[in-house]
């Protein structure tokens, strides 16, 4: 690592550092500019160190540390050969083709669940998304059916063929929804929640995780980084959008975040355009602009009629417009040397 010190700092700033360096196992040498001294430390452990680094950036005369490694390990890029692929009960997340997730954002009854289910899975889908626990910013909103929703996704996931994802919001039912779901969701406000990341991290079920409204490439990492020590290294990463200063869109949509972490990591690469918007009509050429920026999957919400749908009916597709879209993403896909995932209706 490197750590640069503001101008002017003096000769006991310096060693203060340098002395703290070496009490953590670092080899140090000081490099004293005309205008800077950068102190250059070799060894060490960083992934093990991360807050200690932090503190580090607050010692007096200190302007900033630059990590030469990073602070992850089992996620980074260059821990595994090529490129990890999650096999989610024989549909491959991270291959050449690229897997569709959709469904409702939140399962209001069983009804509305088959009718979308069966529509998804004919027009290509493989993973069915739905709420059966829902993260709602007011209390009085519906959060959710709970054990039967999970009941009503397992039974349309097996009526049409389809795998199911759905967000664990809770430590204590990460067992029970791991019953029900063949992908753990973690949400964007759960990120953080580093008691629950390190739970479904027991596990061997797949995890999707969605990176934090105001989160950056580092800290989602970092968030993987808990699951894949706990010993489940079935993660996917999911850019869903994050919060900046536009307010047309319910968020701004990230789209460089795909070819960013999968330089940065080996895991596969999930985009959400339907959070990521709030916009139903921009839906649709974001997905094309995901595809083609590299993401392995897509996660879209779907209703039979959004205007009555109990949560994010603006940002859902009808199933009219999913159907529609499907097309051009296989063009898309085509293009850049991959292709959509077949339907598995059947299998």
């Amino acid at each position: 690592m490197i750590v640069v010190m503001r101008p002017g700092a003096n000769q006991a700033q310096v060693a203060h550092v340098s002395e703290s360096l070496e009490r953590h196992g670092y080899v140090v040498k000081p490099i004293f500019g005309v205008e800077k001294t950068i102190v250059c430390a070799v060894g060490g452990e960083e992934h093990k160190q991360y807050d200690f680094l932090e503190q580090l950036r607050s010692f007096d005369g200190v302007e900033d540390v630059l990590l030469i490694t990073k602070p992850y390990k089992f996620v980074a890029r260059e821990t595994v050969p090529g490129r990890s692929v999650v096999d989610v009960g024989g549909v491959k997340v991270g291959g050449d083709e690229v897997v569709m997730m959709a469904g409702p954002c939140t399962v209001e009854s069983e009804e509305q669940t088959m009718v979308t289910a069966k529509a998804v899975a004919e027009a290509g889908a493989q993973i069915l998304r739905g709420g059966a626990y829902k993260p709602s910013t007011s209390p009085y909103s519906f959060q959710g059916m709970g054990v039967p929703g999970l009941e009503i996704l397992r039974e349309a996931g097996r009526r049409y063929g389809l795998k199911v994802v759905t967000e664990v919001m809770d430590v204590r039912k990460v067992e029970l929804v791991s019953a029900y779901a063949d992908i753990l969701q973690v949400g964007a406000r759960n990120m953080q929640n580093y008691d629950l990341l390190r739970e479904v991290g027991l596990t061997k079920t797949p995890v999707l995780l969605k990176r934090g409204m105001t989160a950056t490439y580092n800290e989602l990492l970092l968030a993987a980084e808990y699951i894949a020590t706990g010993g489940n290294e079935n993660i996917m990463l999911c850019e869903r959008g994050i919060r900046t200063f536009e307010s047309y869109t319910r968020n701004t949509l990230d789209v460089g975040a795909v070819p960013a972490l999968k330089g940065l990591s080996h895991l596969p690469v999930v985009l959400d355009p339907s959070q990521g918007t709030g916009r139903r009509d921009l839906v649709e050429p974001l997905s094309l602009a995901g595809i083609a920026a590299g993401a392995d999957a897509l996660i879209v919400e779907v209703h039979p009629n959004p205007d009555e749908a109990l949560k994010d009916g603006p940002q859902s597709l009808t199933i009219d417009g999913f159907v529609g879209m499907m097309p051009a993403l296989r063009r898309v896909a085509e293009a850049v040397g991959r292709s959509m995932a077949p339907s598995r209706v059947g299998v």
